[in-house]
Order: C-alpha cells, then structure tokens, then sequence
C-alpha cells in the first residue's frame, strides 16, 4: 500500500501556507510570547487592506512547481534588485530604484563607511577619535567590500574582520525581566562585551586572537566524503589580566551587508507567523524570536540583525558597531573611550575625539547617512534561475527540509517614508528566527534569549557571490566552513535531519544543491 504521508516539500507548502495565512489574518494570531512585543517604531507601515493580504498569502506560499522558475524569482530584493557584476564589487550596489537624491545620500553613507579613523589628537578633527581600543579603522575593514570577513590567517591572526565577543553570567535588568526566558549576561569586569585587538599608541592590545583547527573526514553517500575543520579558540597574550571567572567567548565574522534595509521591513507579524517555540507541529523545527531592549526606542522589541538576532534596527547596530568596532562614540552609545572597561584607566584617559562642538565623535545626521548607506546596499540580481541543474537544487533543497528555517519569501511593509523598502516581494531564505543548531556550532554564550546553542537563520541571498567579493571569505558564524557543502554539514539540533538527507543523497543531487545555493 502506498504511504498516505505527504513528501517533505508537501508537508513543509501546508506549514508554511498555514504560517502566511495566520499572519495575513491578524497582527496578533502568533501565539508564542514575542506576539506581545510586536512594537515597530522604526517603521511607519500603512496598513494592509484584505486584498493585499491575500496576493501576499499567495506570491510567498512555498514552491510546488520544481520544472521552471517562480514569477520574480530573479529579483531576490523586488525593485531594488542590482544586476548580478561578475566582479569584487557586487555587493557594493546601491538599491536600484533609489532617487537621484538617495543616490547622493547613498554616497555620502559610502564614504563614511569607508572612513579611516585616526587616534587623538589629530588635525584632521573630524576624523579623530579611532580606539583607543580597537578591532578596525573603518567599517570597511570588517565588510570586507560590504561582504564577509574573513578567518585571521597564520603566524599572526590579526584580522580587522573577526574578533570574540565575551561575558559572564550576571542579572537580567529590570526592563527584560517579563521575557522569562531572557538570560541574564554581563560585560566582563577587565574586557567589557568584546575583545579588541589593537589599540592606541602606549596601551597594550586586549588579547591576540588564536585560532586551532583540528580536521576529519565526513562520508557521504555515493563514496564521496568531505573533510571539516573544528576550530578552537584562545584570548591570548591578555593584556589586561585574567577573563573573569566563568568569561564566555564566542566568535564571530564579520556578515555581509547587503539587503539589510529589506529584513528591516519585513512586518513582525509576519516574521512571528513562522515561529514554533514548542514544535506544536511536530516537525522538528521550533524557531523562536529573540527579544531585545532598543537603546534607540526604550522598549522590547524583536530581535533582527546580529548573528544571534540581538538588535532590532539597523541604526542601532551600526551604531553599535561605532562604538564597539572602531571606538568611536555616537549619540546613541556617547562614551568616547568605546569599549574601555572602568578597570582600564589608562585607556578611560586616553585623548578622544569629544569635545567642544563635537559632542560625540560622529554625530546624528553623519550617523543617519552610515544608517541610509547600511540599509540600500542592493542584493543582486539571482543567475541561471531557469538552468535544469538549479531547478533540480531547488527541489533537493525542499525536499531536504532546508527552506523551514531558510524561508524563501516575505513581502515587506508598505511605508510612507522608505519607498526603496515599501511593498517588495523580497527572498532572503531567512526566517530570522533563533534555531537550536546543535552542539556542534554551540558557542554556550547567550544572548538575550537566545541560548548557546542557538543562532539565527542566516540569509542566503548573495551567498553564491561570497568568495567572488572576498577570495579570503568563508562560511558561518566563525567562518570554519570553506564551501557550501561544510556549511551544510555542520548543522546539527533541529537541522540535523536535513543535514542528514544532504549526507544521504546521491551524488547527482547533492552536486544540484550547492549550484542551487551559488545562484542564489
């Protein structure tokens, strides 16, 4: 008798049909504890009528049809697609239907983003005020030409593009403490949220970065096997005495930066329709949104950008990055002296760039054309979308269960003052969610709610142009994963079941997955 249970794909259209219609219904149907904190306040969305509602429930339902390509599939960020330049600046674009004014808005963003900070005092006053601790000079330095860092290579592992981020258990503040599953982290004492590895003149670095792998072979199906790199990592040379007891440190890379304004966009709703704290389905997959306090709004709202989703806007995380990366202070995070913990005197007094009429050393409306550029750097254009070989990736790719948590499709809000961002049918494959990976990618440091085993959905458009932008860029969190195919094959927790397919198929398939994943 023939199974009466429904393929993957079939399965995964139902879920994801049901999660587009629930969103559609009400602003409220998401059941799980982030419904409450749906709050947008970076965003003045109109809002959507019933016939919109249901054209959206219908473009972003699953694919069925694996024989040619979706309408507009092609155009992963809707009107603000950018053709796909066979070069290393196809991820430095702007969105395609920026204004004539944008684009001067746009290249004024460009320039500040590349801008090379110098320590105080300087002639140059309104480019002083770099560290005095440090990961980068410029935003430039970590996006790599707006796309990923890179791994820190041999003898010296200095890198301006990866670095470890730290804390130590500590309380949850008062303004989280409804978010039950919230965890209670703190900076560490010595070396506050991360750690620098360049500094002024005078003061010692905080660490060198020191990386170990240790390599072993995986076999997949059809004899072929693949060998994987586990990576160990050690602050050393500390500069500033011992981490505190219980110091977590996880690793990070810088990730590119396209299409950031578009997952800004995209409603709450919509994003909360996909997530299944409980697998009340069954399925495996229980995805969840981090919730987050924005320094910038003064309240809860969800979780968006970083790799564990712990900031809610893209101004909030540039200016986080200001701060953190470069040690420049901004009207947001104002202290001068960036990172420097009040155990680190002699950094806390180094000479800043504040002052006088600079209150802080970038200021608003510099900060707002950073925020412009950051947010309209354009995804491009996908390649070969009718191709035989893509087409029959595509379908391993949902047969395998990959697009649960990489979701295709969303549309974006209909704003009244981000028209390059209003109304797009947009195909990140991201949810945006936390999803448990497993131990084999668990950095066990949390971030908000989200735990040390989870991470969030990171999106794939672009990611076929990743080492075409930057030769040196690798994959994940801590760029570990050299191809596409390692990437894949250190999902674990609740992708271990499609990591497991991928391992499992034959040859033929899997070599159409990654060409399905590099046209994208």
């Amino acid at each position: 008798m023939p199974s009466t249970t429904p393929p993957r794909w079939k399965r995964l259209t139902i879920k994801l049909t049901l999660a587009a219609a629930l969103a559609a219904a009400t602003p409220l149907a998401a059941l799980d504890l982030a419904s409450r904190y749906q709050a947008e306040p970076h965003l003045s969305p109109l809002p959507r009528t019933d016939a919109e509602r249901a054209r959206i429930g219908l473009v972003t339902a699953p694919a069925t049809d694996f024989s040619a390509p979706e309408p507009y599939e092609d155009l992963p960020a809707g009107a603000a697609t950018v053709r796909a330049r066979l070069d290393e600046e196809a991820f430095s674009q702007h969105s395609a239907n920026l204004s004539f004014e944008q684009e001067l808005e746009f290249k004024l963003g460009n320039g500040l983003f590349k801008k090379i900070w110098v320590f105080s005092p300087a002639s140059t006053k309104a480019s002083d005020g770099l560290g005095p601790l440090y990961n980068a000079r410029s935003c430039q330095r970590c996006h790599l030409k707006d796309g990923r860092g890179h791994v820190p290579e041999q003898p010296d592992y200095s890198s301006a593009s990866m670095f470890l981020r730290i804390s130590v258990p500590g309380p949850v503040p008062p303004e989280l403490q409804n978010i039950k599953d919230y965890i209670g982290t703190a900076p560490d004492p010595n070396y506050g949220h991360q750690l620098q590895n360049f500094s002024a003149p005078g003061l010692a670095p905080e660490y060198r970065l020191q990386v170990d792998y240790e390599e072993f072979e995986v076999a997949l199906n059809g004899g072929e096997t693949a060998t994987l790199r586990r990576p160990g990592y050690t602050a050393a040379s500390l500069g500033y005495g011992p981490l505190a007891d219980g110091a977590m440190l996880s690793p990070r890379v810088a990730p590119p930066m396209i299409g950031l304004g578009l997952l800004e966009a995209i409603p709450a709703a919509d994003i909360l329709a996909h997530a299944d704290e409980h697998d009340a389905d069954g399925d495996g997959i229980s995805g969840r949104a981090n919730l987050v306090w924005s320094r910038e709004f003064g309240q809860i709202m969800p979780g968006r950008f970083g790799l564990k989703a712990g900031t809610p806007t893209v101004h909030e995380q540039s200016a986080g990055a200001f701060s953190g990366d470069i040690g420049i202070s901004t009207p947001l995070f104002p202290a001068h002296a960036g990172e420097c913990t009040d155990l680190q005197t002699a950094c806390q007094a180094a000479p800043h760039g504040g002052g006088d009429s600079r209150e802080t050393e970038i200021d608003q409306p510099n900060m707002d054309l950073v925020t412009f550029y950051s947010r309209n750097l354009g995804v491009p254009a996908r390649r070969d979308t009718g191709d035989v070989q893509v087409l029959r990736g595509k379908q391993v790719f949902y047969d395998s269960g990959c697009a649960a948590c990489h979701v295709p499709k969303f549309v974006t809000h209909r704003l009244q003052d981000r028209p390059e961002q209003s109304f797009q049918l947009t195909w990140p494959y991201s949810d945006l969610l936390l999803h448990d990976m497993g131990e084999g990618l668990a950095d066990y440091r949390p971030e908000g709610r989200a735990t040390g085993r989870e991470w969030r959905t990171a999106p794939l458009w672009g990611i076929g142009l990743t080492q075409q932008v930057s030769p040196r860029a690798t994959f994940l969190h801590d760029g570990r994963a050299r191809t596409l195919l390692e990437a894949i094959l250190w999902h674990g927790g609740e992708a271990e079941a499609a990591k497991n397919k991928v391992t499992g198929l034959r040859p033929a398939d899997r070599a159409a997955l990654i060409t399905f994943l590099e046209s994208l």
